[in-house]
């Protein structure tokens, strides 16, 4: 080992340790990483031993436990394994030990902090292989696709035993909050014994007086049945945030599902179903109405989604424009293209209280759900969709869990701040 510990008094350490230059930069680089690593692990182990006790009798929660014996652990770090002999203590009925090294110090499993920190990060952004060839290739540290998995599912598990108690602060924001729009949606992944399955994400963006978004907070929930349990982290965020901002216009976008509105309309009564929802189907009625005639298709196409967009009472006059279309439809396979300007009719008759675009965009407001559906997307597409993934409910719980904070600026830094602060137990 090429680094050594030079000197430890008080609560400095001090360590030493040479690199031999060989003129090859890789090799260098390599040699340079592992020194770096051995120096953390020799520092590591006075870092641990700060947080265990002289053997004297204690109390936890009230209960008087004492030492039992010094037993050996092998802690997991960024840097390697490390060995450090702590007490183990129990109450004099028996029961569960408690070592007071692994609660003082925040240990995860058998790991750091900081390393839980690292691995569950990056199982939140990729698979338990890619994890291991990352650290190894970045850090020079071996972990084994297991442990990867576990020590990430405690933490994603702790993110969601905890997520009724530790509430996330806002960030500051450089203009203030005019309109925030509330959106969920639905995508589908692979589940382990159900097949393919459909996992909610919930979006909460916030808007200037320009239009300009200023922070998003995900939310997801795995395939269920009912989607209570979705609904239930959900409108926890949704009601911290009116708590936090009771005055700001609260909006509802979706994308036209009945169980959609059904939760929205609880938190506010400004529903608007998605502008390019709405545009797909005047894209749908001209295929209908002018077949092969790409000009005046698009022609046609373009004038009603310019007037939607700017020009109130438009989806009143695009219902009669509809109708009298269907009316006067030629022979050419009748059925079809009337039934497709049917289906278009009675969309816009469901959703015209619904389509009041021209006033939101003239007064700068959002008139498009894109922010969840591009949520379905990074927050369970990318990650639960990696090829050869089949999951079980409660690993893809703890992903995505781990996978909203992540997304969510500030949130992860926040959440690791709160098991510094209280501690990470699962109990």
């Amino acid at each position: 080992m090429s680094a050594e510990l030079m000197a430890y008094k008080g609560n400095e350490v001090t360590v030493q340790f040479t690199v031999k230059l060989t003129g090859h930069m890789l090799d260098d680089e390599q040699a340079l990483q592992k020194s770096l690593n051995e120096a953390g692990q020799i520092v590591m182990q006075p870092m641990l031993k700060q947080f265990d006790t002289n053997g004297e009798t204690i109390r936890v929660n009230g209960v008087k436990h004492t030492a039992r014996m010094r037993s050996p652990q092998t802690y997991e770090t960024p840097y390697g394994p490390v060995e450090v002999e702590r007490n183990v203590y129990q109450h004099s009925g028996g029961g569960r030990v408690y070592v007071p090294l692994e609660n003082d110090a925040r240990m995860v499993l058998n790991s750091t902090p900081r390393y839980a920190q690292i691995v569950s990060g990056k199982y939140a952004r990729f698979g338990a292989d890619s994890i291991r060839e990352d650290l190894l290739e970045c850090n020079g540290r071996d972990i084994s696709r297991n442990y990867a998995k576990k020590l990430s599912d405690v933490v994603g598990a702790i993110a969601q035993i905890r997520e009724s108690e530790w509430e996330y602060e806002l960030p500051e924001f450089e203009q203030p909050v005019h309109s925030i729009t509330l959106g969920l949606d639905g995508t589908c992944m692979l589940m382990q014994e159900e097949g393919w399955r459909e996992a909610v994400c919930g979006s909460i963006a916030f808007y200037d007086r320009q239009g300009e978004r200023l922070h998003t907070v995900y939310c997801a929930a795995s395939p269920e049945y009912g989607k209570e349990k979705f609904k239930q982290k959900f409108s926890r965020e949704i009601e911290r945030i009116k708590k936090k901002f009771p005055d700001v216009l609260y909006i509802g976008l979706a994308d036209g599902a009945k169980d959609n509105w059904t939760f929205l309309e609880q938190y506010t009564k400004r529903l608007l179903v998605d502008f390019y929802h709405a545009r797909e189907y005047i894209g749908k009625a001209a295929q209908a109405i002018f077949g092969r005639d790409e000009i005046n298709k698009k022609l046609w196409e373009d004038t009603f989604s310019h007037n939607l967009k700017h020009k109130q009472g438009t989806a009143g006059r695009l219902i009669k424009e509809l109708e009298k279309q269907r009316a006067s439809l030629g022979s050419r396979n009748f059925i079809e293209r009337d039934e497709e300007i049917r289906q278009v009719i009675t969309y816009y008759k469901n959703y015209k209280n619904k389509m009041s675009y021209a006033y939101h965009t003239i007064n700068n407001l959002p008139i498009g759900s894109g922010v969840t559906e591009a949520a379905c997307k990074t927050v369970v597409k990318q990650r639960m969709c990696i090829s050869g993934s089949r999951w079980k409910d409660d690993g893809a719980s703890c992903v995505l869990a781990l996978r909203a904070m992540k997304l969510t600026a500030g949130r992860w830094q926040q959440f690791w701040g709160y098991v510094m602060r209280h501690g990470c137990t699962l109990y």
